[in-house]
């Protein structure tokens, strides 16, 4: 990623409907998002300048906003146009592309139903989440200290800000540590996911996951099942707890970001990264970037 502060990139962002320079898209310190975590979000990767399944994106973060109890002022066509358009006046072919809705400032205070819901979208280069070099090798993963809430506790359906205030300390503690992620458990102590992708476990030639109660079932998630499927690769979703990890030989983790990355290592379990993982890795880039396919 770049070493430039990302408040200080050149280019355009679409801001409640318009674009204004890069330097230009602010908001003031008394935003109710930035107070009370009023905000929604989504995290969409263009390949080849098509963003993967861009109706999917943002109408989850439609849905979003509803949860939350506000009503995102643009219909699911004018943000995904605004999104194209945003990548071609960007110049971007292989991109992360961030829209986010939040109420402003207008009221301040825990209640502020009269507050403007305001929609940007910005678009930037990115690599991959994790080192390319070591993804194979698979990356290393620390046990996190928080866990996912209980779904009668938080909207665990809607990508809300709020949501990944513990992802974001968990991950810095993992990363303080020498490790690349954190998993975390939820509530009740089940396996659920990493501070910012999906898990999958391999035994047998059969894959198994954490059944998604209380945190996104992500798009790619849901990509990569059904990639596994069509390879007549059994997926089981299922409610699986830490003392059964030491029974699985392969682990990789999916999103928007990480795409497909394999594991090696979560806190004391090893697992090697193998032929059903590589497949997953392949297939979701063939998935992505239809061209190469084609070309293969």
């Amino acid at each position: 990623m770049s070493a430039v502060p990302f408040d200080q990139l050149d280019g355009e962002i679409w801001f409640n409907g318009e674009f204004v320079a890069w330097k230009d898209a602010k908001i003031h310190v008394l935003t109710h998002g930035l107070h009370y975590a009023s905000a929604v979000f989504e995290g969409e990767r263009a390949y080849g300048g098509e963003v993967f399944k861009l109706r999917a994106h943002t109408d989850r973060l439609i849905e979003s906003g509803r949860i939350l109890g506000f009503k995102v002022p643009y219909t699911a066509d004018e943000i995904d146009a605004a999104t194209n358009e945003l990548l071609s006046r960007q110049g971007l072919s292989d991109a992360y592309v961030r829209p986010i809705a939040w109420r402003g400032s207008e009221m301040m205070g825990v209640s502020a139903q009269n507050n403007r819901i305001n929609v940007a979208i910005a678009s930037w280069q990115w690599p991959s989440y994790f080192d390319p070099e070591q993804k194979m090798k698979g990356i290393r993963l620390d046990l996190a200290q928080y866990r996912r809430p209980d779904p009668m506790t938080a909207p665990s359906k809607s990508k809300a800000a709020g949501l990944y205030m513990i992802c974001t300390i968990s991950k810095h503690a993992a990363e303080a540590k020498g490790y690349a992620d954190a998993l975390m458990l939820d509530w009740r102590g089940r396996v659920a996911e990493a501070t910012g992708a999906n898990v999958f476990f391999v035994k047998d030639g059969v894959i198994h996951t954490p059944t998604a109660d209380c945190f996104l079932d992500g798009i790619t998630r849901r990509t990569v099942i059904d990639l596994a499927k069509r390879r007549g690769i059994e997926v089981v979703e299922r409610a699986i707890m830490p003392e059964e990890l030491s029974g699985f030989s392969e682990c990789f983790l999916t999103g928007t970001a990480a795409e497909v990355t394999p594991v090696s290592e979560i806190a004391d379990w090893r697992f090697t990264p193998g032929a059903i993982s590589k497949r997953l890795v392949d297939d979701y880039a063939d998935e992505v970037m239809p061209k190469r396919a084609a070309a293969e």
